[in-house]
């Protein structure tokens, strides 16, 4: 965290065609931690494609973020902005192999 644009602009990844941020929301953001990753999201605004994955709503984005309604605003606009969201609804997969081979071991 505490990182300077500048610095963050040399990280290896920020200059990737695509970058994965995966399980966004599995853990709340300190106030550092959302601020970083507004720049983050900012400098890649227009340079490359974010894909996200998180099972967290748009609405549950502020809680997310430090509890900072405007900085997930600011977010979220870029983010959604030429965007396309995907919601996929079901189980998942990992329980549902898990159900699968204790049904096996059980039969």
């Amino acid at each position: 965290a505490g990182l300077s644009p500048a610095q963050l602009k040399r990280r290896r990844y920020m200059n990737m065609a695509l970058l994965i941020v995966d399980e966004l929301g599995f853990e709340p953001m300190t106030r550092e931690e959302a601020s970083l990753f507004f720049r983050l999201v900012t400098y890649r605004y227009g340079r490359g494609a974010i894909l996200i994955t998180t099972n967290k709503s748009i609405r549950e984005w502020t809680e997310l973020l430090a509890g900072d309604e405007v900085l997930a605003t600011a977010i979220l606009d870029r983010l959604l902005h030429r965007a396309h969201v995907l919601n996929i609804k079901g189980r998942s997969y990992r329980l549902r192999d898990l159900e699968e081979a204790l049904q096996r071991a059980h039969a």
